[in-house]
């Protein structure tokens, strides 16, 4: 054979003992106790039956999917199944402004449903609840200014200077409850990234520029509701400057993130506005300046000044990242057209940010804040904390108009307008059980908002029936084991079903001898090993196949096979014999008993004409065929067979006229003086056969021939035959004298007429040969003419 075919089939063959190894998970554990079945998978059950366990079968065999284990015996009772749970704890309704009065404090609104969750989990089946989430109307808003004071940015400042009034009286058309604050930033104080000669470090600006020292970070405004102290405050601010071209706008956005009582952030809509005309530097360009240590991520304010610029480097982007995220903090970078390339780049790596595009002289930052805070509180994107290695989150929202999403997409809805509601099905699933059994929490919340939902994870990692377990009980060989749910845990160093014997005792010879059968020389039939004087049966590649008995003599996968099938695929196999559904038989239980394949449409057994076998028709006559031995190709039709007999009985005439009393008394005779009497297929309940015959006399004769259900055989005859009547031949004579005269004169009328069309054809020939003809005009040569004409010799013509 090709060594190629070889190969693919024995690659196929392993393929297919892989798949179906991998189709029980229950029997694959190998479980010992209930504790560890139960985690194999959702459909796995222990039987806690004493007597559960056949000769041969190993105590994981007491582990199986529930149906199965029903199917050899257990008793549904005697099952342990334990089954996840969920409980809501806390579940204050998401505020619906049209249903209260007055004011509401931040902490009083609520836009996440529930609040608090407490899950349990058994290994493999999913648990789920909604959550719901609907966007508040008025509700309250910080927002920060970071603005980048680098020399570049000088006429920004001035169109900023009056931003407070302007950004309150629009924001207040969303929010009645809005707060804003001020920050600036430059660089790290040390070189290359500024000039630290002393002259530059008072005045960093060339030339007659008056500018200020430089700073890494300064708070210059904690939130507030006053627009006018921002004006004030930001009209006081002088530019600065720095020798490169990235700023260290990083550091600045870190402190912000981390320092909430010094900015003054509150538990609602945090918006962090970065505007700059600049990149940025991140993790690891401190270096330049000899700043090795990692951004430690904590709040280093002094005096609302960052003083740790010089000792710890530039965060990175994921560290940024995290610290957003944990604070709430949505951002909004307001760049140049320059760098919008670079920030659109971050924004991606940045959930619930935006990037907005600024004027020269940022002249339209505030439209571009409201577009920026519009498009960022239309999306809602949920976000879960770290889970551990076992534990698997999936998300599906049901968004408006009726939009759904799953997998990662199912995190997100976007267009959400206030008011609005949305919906998320969050569905958890552990698999097995974590190193640590006491209660998991993780919180899952919308980005960019403070309220979460806190899921308490509890996990089943034992059977019920653990709790009344027996330490050092007496059914476990005298205490050696715990009897815990109908099966022995054995003590380190002791093996067996009831713990009987110790591990060095395992394999002797007089042991072996007990595991032989018929004094043989196999041990255990060679389908497992000698435990303690007991077989234990090995297991076969594909788990549904066992061995079992005494010596595991006996196999669930010897048995007869039909159409491919082990028994037929109506039993099940016990000890190489079929054991038979109720209603089948045979050997490879093929054999079916129920008889409803075999009734015919006369509710007759095979119409009467066989028997049944195996719920297929056996035909007493050959001459009968088909699935009901419904049909007999040899045999004349039903109308054919007793025309002769219903001609003889009804009408006393035909073949059979003078035997008819001896051979046409097998059925009843029923007459009808109309067609319309006659039974129809819908009358009865059994077949009839419609008939038109003819008779003797040429006369077409109508019957119905019928075997009723109590086999009776009636015929419905029409009392009347229907006889052809004789030709009428007057009008036959007539017409046929009246058509041969018509034909003549026909025949007439057609030669007149060819013969009119050939005189006129001649005509019409002859006048054209007249119009043609030419008469010959030559002279006559003897022909003189009568006038003679002299010439005078001496005439000169004068």
């Amino acid at each position: 054979m090709d060594l190629k075919l070889i190969f693919i089939a024995f690659i196929g063959l392993f393929y297919c003992c892989n798949s179906q190894k991998e189709g029980n998970e229950c029997i694959n554990k190998n479980a010992k106790h209930c504790g560890e079945c139960i985690q194999a998978g959702a459909k796995c059950g222990w039987c806690t039956d004493p007597d559960f366990l056949k000769q041969g079968e190993t105590v994981s065999s007491r582990c199986d999917e529930l149906q199965s284990l029903i199917k050899r015996g257990c008793n549904e009772t005697l099952i342990e199944n334990p089954l996840g749970k969920r409980k809501i704890l806390k579940n204050k309704p998401v505020t619906d402004r049209s249903k209260t009065t007055g004011e509401l404090k931040p902490e009083d609104i609520t836009q996440v449903q529930p609040q608090k969750v407490s899950l349990t989990l058994r290994s493999g089946e999913p648990q789920s609840f909604e959550l719901k989430f609907k966007r508040a109307e008025d509700y309250p808003i910080d927002l920060y200014y970071l603005m980048d004071l680098s020399f570049s940015m000088k006429d920004d400042l001035e169109n900023v200077k009056n931003l407070g009034t302007s950004l309150m009286n629009e924001m207040s058309k969303i929010t009645s409850d809005f707060k804003i604050g001020f920050g600036s930033f430059v660089e790290k104080t040390v070189m290359p990234y500024i000039s630290t000669t002393p002259a530059k470090l008072l005045n960093p600006c060339t030339g007659d520029q008056n500018c200020t020292s430089p700073f890494s970070y300064k708070n210059v405004l904690p939130l507030t509701n006053n627009g006018a102290t921002f004006n004030r405050l930001v009209g006081e601010q002088q530019i600065s400057g720095n020798l490169d071209s990235p700023e260290g706008g990083f550091d600045a956005i870190m402190q912000v993130a981390v320092c909430g009582e010094q900015i003054g952030w509150r538990n609602v809509t945090r918006l962090l506005v970065f505007s700059t005309d600049a990149g940025f530097h991140f993790a690891g360009d401190g270096k330049l300046g000899g700043i090795v240590l990692p951004n430690d991520g904590k709040c280093h304010l002094e005096n609302n000044i960052y003083t740790m610029s010089h000792y710890y480097d530039y965060p990175s982007i994921a560290h940024l990242v995290q610290k957003l995220s944990d604070n709430n903090i949505q951002t909004i970078f307001a760049v140049t057209e320059e760098f919008q390339p670079v920030y659109q780049e971050l924004k991606n790596l940045i959930p619930k940010s935006a990037v907005g595009t600024l004027s020269a002289n940022s002249s339209n930052v505030i439209n571009l804040i409201i577009d920026a805070y519009n498009a960022l509180s239309s999306e809602v994107i949920l976000e879960n904390t770290k889970v551990s290695n076992n534990v698997t989150i999936e998300y599906t929202s049901r968004c408006k108009n009726g939009v759904i999403n799953k997998g990662e997409n199912g995190r997100k809805c976007s267009n959400i307008s206030i008011g609005d509601e949305v919906h998320f099905n969050i569905s958890i699933t552990s698999k097995g059980c974590p190193n640590n059994t006491s209660p998991e929490i993780i919180k899952i919340k919308p980005l960019g908002f403070t309220e979460e939902v806190e899921i308490i994870l509890h996990f089943i990692c034992e059977c019920d029936c653990h709790s009344e377990a027996v330490n050092n009980s007496q059914v476990c060989s005298s205490g050696n084991g715990t009897y815990e749910c109908g099966a022995c845990r054995c003590k380190e160093g002791r093996v067996g079903r009831e713990c009987e014997c110790s591990s060095n005792e395992v394999s002797t010879e007089d042991m072996d001898r007990t595991c032989r059968k018929d004094n043989g020389t196999d041990i255990c039939s060679n389908n497992g090993e000698c435990v303690c004087g007991t077989c234990e049966c090995k297991a076969r590649e594909n788990p549904e196949e066992r061995y079992s008995g005494q010596f595991c003599e006996c196999d669930n996968f010897n048995c007869d096979r039909s159409g491919n099938k082990l028994c037929g695929g109506h039993g099940r196999c016990e000890c190489r014999k079929c054991i038979c559904d109720p209603m089948w038989n045979g050997t490879a239980c093929d054999c079916s008993l129920d008889e409803s394949t075999c009734l015919a449409s006369n509710k007759q057994i095979c119409n009467g004409r066989g028997r049944c076998e195996c719920g297929i028709c056996k035909c007493d006559d050959p001459k009968f065929q088909g699935p009901k031995c419904e049909t007999c190709p040899t045999c004349p039709s039903a109308c054919a067979e007793h025309k002769d007999c219903v001609e003889c009985r009804m009408f006393h005439t035909g073949v059979k006229k003078d035997v008819c009393e001896e051979e046409c008394n097998y059925f009843t005779m029923r007459k009808v003086d109309t067609k319309d009497k006659f039974p129809q297929p819908t009358d009865k309940s059994y077949p009839l056969t419609h008939c038109k015959e003819k008779d003797a006399n040429d006369c077409w004769i109508y019957y119905v021939y019928t075997v009723t259900n109590s086999s009776e055989k009636v015929v419905y005859v029409l009392d009347k035959p229907d006889c052809p009547k004789g030709p009428d031949l007057i009008p036959i004579v007539a017409g046929v004298v009246a058509g041969i005269v018509l034909i003549g004169l026909a025949l007439l009328l057609i030669w007149k007429l060819l013969m009119i069309i050939h005189d006129r054809r001649e005509f019409a020939k002859f006048e054209k040969e007249k119009m043609n003809a030419k008469w010959d005009t030559g002279e006559n040569p003897i022909y003189k003419s009568a006038v003679t004409t002299v010439v005078n010799p001496k005439y000169e013509g004068k």
